[in-house]
């Protein structure tokens, strides 16, 4: 008998259909992967097993018994826990009050909540101190605080909704790890996930769904992993050229990362020898004194994509604020294209040429409640400008002419953002930034995160032909696939230091990731 099982679930949003007709079973012991792009439905099934929608039509039935629960609560009572995307922890607060918030009189004791802690220890090896502040701690901590919250209700299914999207490489490992062990102890693990390699490590079986149905559940034992991409995306998946999607995916078949450039792109270097980003000995030191970044020196050449590879938290993401104009360094220099912009706000580095594609779109890249035409021209209104008056229809001319050009899908440009699926919302903010004028640099942190197959493979591309035709590219990202496949060099980062540079070739594959490590 299954654990759980769905039979003819469909769920409706008015007149959208985000499901039909679902049939999904898992077993106790199960690592089940659901895979698809987004929009294909994973996250609202997800929401539907652990009770924050309801099933327009169809039945679940959860150790047997018809479940139905009336919210999340409910269905962690009854025995289903839930790790969404993006964490739910007081970043103020220790562990230990992180866990206990929310909890009745079942566990209201510190004391009990370490004990339980030491034991969740020693099943799991989800080893976090209890007692540290969460702010303090890294993403992986972070995502093993959010399983230890759901182990504490001893649940029967654990429902990890794309929890690899905010690990850096070194901790996915170690988090499919638990997932295992998790399901060996006799518990259900449904694992929503568009990144083949984990996978093939981790799951019994996989579930696909496209446009809100299901196209196919596949046993991972002897699967072909290209036929599990054709039943995602609806196409063969295309290996030519520089082959950046099959290297993300890790197909072992797809053409050496790195190896291939057109050859008609122009040498970096070739607009008139000034670089498009000078980087001399910058240093910052945050709000507590912590020095975060340290003498960094490094340039970006006209016509080369630059990447920054580094484990979460060694100072990469304060680059990328620095360059943004988010925060000031505490020393050295930036210029770009001869203009110093070390004490430049944003928008004097944006006048200057430099488009932004922060790692945080949701925070900093996008205003959710306003339009796509709107948000495709933040800053940039009074082109639009007529006596005073915006003129709202040229700008929605314009906004749809983009949308076509980068292939961002909605109904029209009035849809607000918040509409949009992450790798639609991801396109908008790349065709505002690569259409600034004059534009001499590109910064683009973590552009993929969270994007689907087919997401990634537009992104990249847009990134790609920006350089091919001159333009210097700084791409931060800890998806290291990634930045061998699409960079021309790799710079790393570990404890706010270059520590090396290396040509982005598959064989400096192993090099690069034990630089990540701190190894020479």
């Amino acid at each position: 008998m299954a654990l759980l099982e769905l039979s003819g679930v469909s769920k409706r949003f008015g007149a959208v259909a985000a499901l039909t007709n679902i049939n999904l079973d898992v077993e106790l012991g199960e690592v089940h992967c659901l895979l698809g792009e987004n929009g294909a439905g994973k996250s609202t099934l997800c929401n539907l097993i652990f009770g924050v929608h309801r099933p327009t039509a169809g039945t679940i039935t959860f150790g047997g018994a018809p479940f139905a629960p009336e919210g999340p609560a409910d269905a962690l009572r009854q025995g289903i826990g839930m790790v969404h995307q993006h964490f739910s922890l007081v970043g103020t607060m220790t562990v230990v009050e992180n866990l206990m918030m929310g909890r009745t009189s079942a566990i209201l004791d510190a004391g009990q909540v370490v004990a339980r802690m030491k034991r969740l220890a020693d099943e799991y090896k989800l080893e976090v101190d209890p007692w540290r502040v969460v702010r303090d701690l890294s993403v992986g901590e972070r995502q093993q605080v959010e399983i230890i919250k759901c182990l504490l209700g001893d649940p029967k299914l654990l429902v990890l909704d794309e929890p690899t999207a905010v690990l850096p490489p070194s901790e996915v490992d170690a988090f499919l790890t638990v997932c295992r062990r998790v399901a060996d102890d006799g518990r259900g693990v449904i694992l929503v996930t568009h990144k083949l390699a984990e996978i093939a490590k981790v799951a019994d079986r996989t579930t696909v769904l496209r446009q809100g149905t299901v196209i196919e559940t596949v046993p991972m034992e002897g699967a072909d992993m290209r036929a599990l991409v054709r039943s995602m995306i609806g196409h063969e998946i295309q290996t030519g050229g520089d082959g950046v999607l099959a290297a993300t995916l890790g197909l072992a078949d797809a053409p050496a990362a790195g190896t291939a450039q057109p050859a008609q792109r122009p040498a970096a270097g070739a607009r008139g020898g000034k670089p498009a980003l000078e980087l001399k000995g910058v240093s910052f030191r945050d709000a507590a004194g912590v020095t975060r970044l340290d003498d960094v020196t490094l340039q970006v050449r006209p016509g080369e994509v630059v990447g920054i590879a580094g484990v979460e938290g060694n100072g990469q993401s304060e680059l990328g604020a620095i360059l943004a104009g988010l925060e000031r360094a505490s020393a050295g220099s930036i210029v770009v294209d001869g203009t110093d912009l070390t004490a430049a706000s944003p928008k004097e580095i944006t006048a200057t040429g430099v488009g932004i594609v922060p790692e945080d779109r949701h925070a900093v890249a996008v205003v959710s409640e306003l339009s796509i035409a709107e948000n495709m021209f933040l800053g940039a209104t009074r082109r639009f400008s007529r006596f005073g008056l915006l003129d709202r229809a040229a700008m929605k001319k314009e906004a749809t002419a983009l949308m076509r050009e980068f292939d961002v899908r909605a109904s029209n440009a009035d849809a607000p953002m918040s509409s949009l699926s992450g790798g639609n919302q991801q396109k908008a903010v790349l065709a505002r930034e690569l259409t600034l004028s004059p534009l001499k640099l590109l910064l683009a942190a973590q552009p993929t995160r969270g994007l689907d197959v087919s997401a990634v493979e537009a992104v990249y591309s847009r990134i790609q032909a920006a350089r091919d035709k001159g333009l210097g590219v700084l791409l931060i990202s800890s998806e290291l696939n990634e930045l061998i496949a699409v960079s021309d060099r790799v710079a790393v980062i570990y404890r706010g230091r270059i520590v090396g540079e290396m040509e982005a070739t598959a064989s400096n594959r192993e090099a690069i990731g034990s630089m990540m490590s701190g190894h020479a």
